[in-house]
């Protein structure tokens, strides 16, 4: 596998988990130890602040361009073919684009410190995302925030046109945008009840049933998938 493929072996699908892992607690400590305590208030902030635009970024990717824009659409549709395969964004490809778009304009918006807050809290999101999404494809249900994240997603997968859901942490931009209720059962080609709970205990796409999505065209290189 390359480093820009979307399908990766075990060692690359755990990159993003070791990567960000270490760099999320490597910007803590930084900030911890060595920022400057009166501005402890300030950076504080600028995690919360990086954390829930991470939330917003991932709803806005996951609908907008992985569900709308071409080709990360037909990409995509790989992943909602075969839900339980390694696949995902390349590290290479993610690490990139957070250091050219969030650190480096916030150093030169800002200063270092801020800079690092903020990229430490958006780091953060994507870290909780990452173990967030593998969970539930790959996990039992364990808790009921996690069998609500499970069925969100499951529901997610459904083979319906306007798959809703698109909030894998969180469903509160679903519902702020309205897209929270699209894909429940009831609509055509939603999983049933037994097909959901299967989900929720073993992870996966329902039984039964292909997952939505277009589904034209092969895996691809460089594909935002996860």
């Amino acid at each position: 596998m390359g480093l820009l493929t979307t399908e990766h072996g075990s060692a690359g699908y755990l990159a993003d988990f070791i990567v960000y892992g270490i760099a999320s607690a490597a910007l803590a400590a930084l900030l911890v130890i060595a920022g400057p305590r009166e501005r402890w208030p300030e950076l504080v902030a600028l995690t919360l602040l990086g954390l829930l635009a991470w939330t917003l970024l991932e709803y806005g990717l996951h609908r907008f361009v992985l569900h709308g824009l071409q080709p990360f659409r037909t990409w995509h549709a790989e992943h909602h073919r075969r839900p339980r395969a390694l696949i995902g964004t390349p590290t290479i490809l993610s690490a990139t684009l957070i250091a050219a778009l969030v650190f480096l304009p916030a150093l030169l918006l800002g200063d270092l410190w801020r800079a690092c807050a903020l990229t430490f809290g958006l780091l953060t999101g994507y870290l909780i995302y990452a173990v967030a999404h593998h969970a539930t494809h790959h996990w039992r249900s364990g808790n009921a925030w996690t069998r609500q994240r499970k069925r969100a997603h499951a529901l997610h997968h459904s083979p319906v046109a306007s798959p809703g859901r698109y909030g894998v942490t969180s469903s509160f931009w679903d519902v702020v945008f309205g897209t929270s209720v699209t894909g429940d059962a009831g609509l055509s080609g939603a999983p049933s009840a037994a097909q959901v709970q299967s989900w929720e205990n073993e992870g996966g796409a329902p039984s039964g049933g292909a997952a939505s999505g277009d589904r034209s065209g092969p895996a691809a290189p460089a594909c935002p998938a996860h």
